[in-house]
């Protein structure tokens, strides 16, 4: 064996990684090709042309539904540096999403941030989940910001909901709408940082978010009966 070649135990994990992403990938086309989806508001994705960047946020719950719904769009989802995150990143490969930046705000924080502030200005969207990778559910943490103010881009909120659907026991109570679900996603307005918003207190703009977020949400979850 070769001192390039990895060993025997990392080549099974990482092939049965690979083929357990497959399968997953393939459940999730399968089922969500199946739903029936309601658009909301204006589709920042659609809108945007050329070297025009993106930077969207949801909830942590919704990591499957998004990555289903925005399957093949090569958008850009950081994910953490654990091994539920190397999972998660094999997985959204295989739905053709954006090689995701590596990190969270305990591990890495700093090399994703800088990784997807280089994504944003080469014109490639990310779409980040504002209260990943460990919640507490519905807080947005202030990497949002941090990348809205450093590439000066507004933050597309976005509210996912979905019925009939699967709620897991995870902590951010993860969100998978069943075969045939209604699953309405709403665009709401975009949100700017100001340009001396370094001035005020760091969390004052990601709470400001996370409640125009939750309350895109909440309203949703609401009409479809789920709260």
């Amino acid at each position: 064996m070769s001192a390039a070649t990895p060993p025997l135990p990392q080549r099974l994990r990482g092939q049965g990684l690979r083929v357990l992403a497959a399968v997953v990938a393939w459940l999730l086309r399968l089922i969500a090709a199946s739903w029936r989806i309601e658009y909301r508001g204006t589709n920042p994705f659609a809108e945007a042309s050329g070297a025009q960047s993106v930077v969207a946020v949801t909830w942590h719950r919704n990591l499957l539904l998004g990555a289903a719904l925005f399957r093949d769009s090569g958008i850009h989802v950081p994910v953490s540096q654990s091994r539920d995150g190397e999972r998660i990143a094999a997985v959204m490969a295989r739905l053709g999403l954006g090689a995701p930046p590596r990190g969270s705000s305990s591990r890495g924080g700093s090399a994703a941030l800088r990784e997807m502030l280089r994504l944003v200005r080469s014109g490639r969207h990310v779409a980040l989940l504002a209260d990943g990778p460990r919640g507490p559910a519905g807080v947005a943490k202030p990497g949002v910001v941090a990348l809205a103010r450093l590439s000066g881009r507004a933050i597309h909120p976005l509210a996912l909901s979905a019925a009939p659907s699967v709620r897991f026991g995870s902590w951010d109570r993860s969100l998978l709408p069943l075969p045939f679900a209604r699953v309405i996603c709403h665009f709401g307005a975009p949100f700017a940082v100001e340009a001396d918003s370094a001035r005020r207190e760091p969390d004052e703009d990601s709470q400001a978010l996370g409640r125009t977020l939750e309350a895109l949400t909440e309203a949703l979850d609401r009409e479809l009966g789920l709260r």
